[in-house]
């Protein structure tokens, strides 16, 4: 289910002062950033990506590669970071940024 524009403005603003919890590089999508990936999103729900690549083309094009690949969701791309959520049916309030920022 695709968010609406007040969910993204409130992720926005959680995601404002997150700390990015995974760098992709030139290699791209390999195994390990994609276990890392599925891993931050069920943990933290909203996770912040720093995408190291120059070229804007190549970022944009990671950046639907890494929502389709995980079933997340882009909330904001923002120069070379991308701000990502997924929603997970049981989070631990304890890890989830949407649980912990909203109180």
């Amino acid at each position: 289910m695709p968010l609406t524009q007040e969910q993204k403005k409130q992720y926005k603003s959680i995601g404002h002062h997150l700390k990015p919890v995974l760098m992709v590089a030139e290699q791209g999508l390999t195994e390990g950033v994609l276990a890392e990936l599925e891993r931050a999103l069920n943990d933290h729900e909203l996770i912040k990506v720093q995408l190291r690549l120059s070229e804007r083309e190549d970022r944009q094009a990671l950046i639907g590669e890494l929502c389709k690949a995980s079933g997340a969701e882009l909330v904001q791309s923002i120069g070379k970071m991308a701000l990502l959520y997924r929603k997970n049916p049981k989070p631990n309030r304890n890890l989830s940024n949407i649980s912990r920022y909203q109180g």
